[in-house]
């Protein structure tokens, strides 16, 4: 077929480079893949038939601002150089490869290959098995990657059992090609995958990870985990979201959990903000508790009398659970507790609806909700999916008044430091005691006063603390 291509002069220079050396040099997978789309590609990724130690010297003298060699044992080296404009052009380098691979192992053996076309052979679907050799602009598509691109298909270039039985990763990776183009899974491949869902437990849960998290952070999250959970994979990887389907919902009983947390991501993702915005898109954090909030409805139902269907604490449930999760997959710590605490805290604005809350409760939301108040009010708005267009305004115009409140406070009284008006070294001067577990008490007790009234004069504060410390005298 005929193809177009624009190609970054860096790469033709690159191609001339290796070819004053008698190298072959190509560039390969996502660059020309983006290419065919007319996306721009950040990376320019190569390989070639010179082997790391020879072309080291080719690289070294065209990436004059940058050089790496962390995939050296791989055959990979790197480099980047700035353009005048600024812009940063980054290339990597590897060698052509035949891996070979151990059924019982998670990595490959890696061997050097000695052509283009077994090269693309090993790689994973046949949109990323096209190159471009370079200088000559030659188009290389062994496998028909371009013909399964114009139809959005994933397809791997040889038989799908023998490319997942070598490297499980490519499942994940097909799942998640789904979220990032649009593209839907070829049946045989599909087939392949559901038959050897198993497979991916041989995989490190730092690599799962990391494709959940590519995903997840796409333009398309929804079709990625639907596809994740059609295949088998969510079942070993992300068990407590499959598990949904089979849940009702206590606000109508025939609506699916599962249906209805995909809806709640839908409306997490359009609810971030641009990069100056309190929420920058993507954000991993809300868009795994929107997935998540619900996953302790299933640990929790109970079928009350005249047919209705209870979630109690379905809330403090699911945190457990999404922390266990989480740390399962290695995510980094600020991420587990960011996104257990959403979990846990998703339901906290409910009452607001049916009674507005004091100043005490404001405060007291947003002092628990600390960094997280922007992300927890925009799960919260997610998560109201009624379609009930009457209730659907009061809840919305009960947020637009609190969140308004919230502004009025802050206005007010430094939301960012609330602490209580003495603090730990004045106690004890204040009451003539001695570094204790009292201290703490009373620190606890005058920071739910500061709460409950704001802020006071220091006098006012002082009484109440001397009030507080006769009760526990009295005791």
């Amino acid at each position: 077929m005929s193809v177009e291509f624009e190609v970054w002069p860096e790469a033709v220079e690159l191609g001339r480079l290796f070819a004053a050396q008698g190298y072959e040099l190509s560039l390969v997978g996502g660059p020309v893949r983006d290419m065919l789309l007319h996306r721009r590609s950040h990376d320019l990724d190569f390989c070639t038939s010179a082997r790391p130690e020879q072309f080291e010297p080719i690289l070294r003298h065209w990436g004059r601002d940058g050089f790496w060699d962390m995939g050296r044992k791989f055959g990979t080296l790197g480099a980047m150089r700035r353009r005048e404009d600024g812009t940063e052009v980054q290339a990597e380098i590897t060698t052509y490869r035949s891996d070979t691979y151990d059924s019982d192992s998670r990595k490959p053996e890696v061997d050097y290959g000695d052509s283009l076309d077994g090269d693309l052979s090993r790689r994973d679907f046949t949109v990323n098995a096209m190159a471009l050799r370079v200088p000559e602009l030659e188009f290389m598509d062994p496998f028909g990657g371009a013909a399964d691109l114009a139809k959005g298909l994933l397809r791997t270039p040889v038989d799908p059992y023998q490319s997942f039985e070598d490297d499980p990763l490519r499942m994940m990776r097909a799942v998640r090609f789904v979220a990032q183009l649009g593209f839907r899974i070829e049946a045989g491949t599909a087939e392949a995958i559901s038959d050897m869902v198993e497979r991916i437990g041989i995989v490190s849960a730092e690599r799962v990870r990391d494709e959940l998290v590519k995903l997840m952070l796409s333009d398309r999250p929804r079709e990625g985990v639907e596809a994740l959970v059609d295949s088998g994979l969510a079942d070993i990887v992300l068990p407590e979201v499959p598990a949904l389907s089979l849940e009702i919902d206590e606000h109508h009983r025939h609506k699916d959990v599962f249906e209805h947390s995909l809806e709640v991501l839908d409306r997490a993702v359009k609810l971030e903000t641009g990069p100056d915005g309190p929420v920058p898109a993507p954000d991993t954090v809300l868009r795994l508790a929107a997935l998540l909030h619900d996953i302790g409805k299933p640990r929790t139902r109970r079928y009350e009398p005249g047919g209705k269907v209870s979630f109690h604490h379905h809330d403090a449930v699911g945190a457990k659970m999404t922390r266990k999760r989480l740390k399962a997959l290695h995510f980094d710590r600020r991420t587990i507790d960011d996104v257990s605490e959403l979990v846990n805290m998703h339901l906290r604005f409910h009452g607001y609806v049916d009674e507005p809350w004091t100043d005490s409760a404001v405060r007291r939301y947003v002092k628990d909700s600390g960094h997280l108040y922007e992300r927890l009010n925009r799960l919260t708005r997610a998560d109201a999916t009624t379609q009930n267009k009457r209730k659907a305004m009061q809840f919305s115009a009960a947020m637009d008044e609190m969140e308004q409140r919230v502004r009025e406070l802050k206005e007010r009284e430094d939301f960012e430091a609330i602490r209580p008006d003495v603090n730990g070294n004045e106690i004890i001067e204040i009451l003539g005691i001695k570094p204790g577990p009292l201290v703490g008490k009373a620190y606890k007790h005058m920071l739910e006063y500061r709460l409950d009234n704001g802020p006071v004069e220091h006098e006012t504060a002082v009484a109440e603390l001397h009030r507080w410390f006769g009760e526990q005298q009295n005791r």
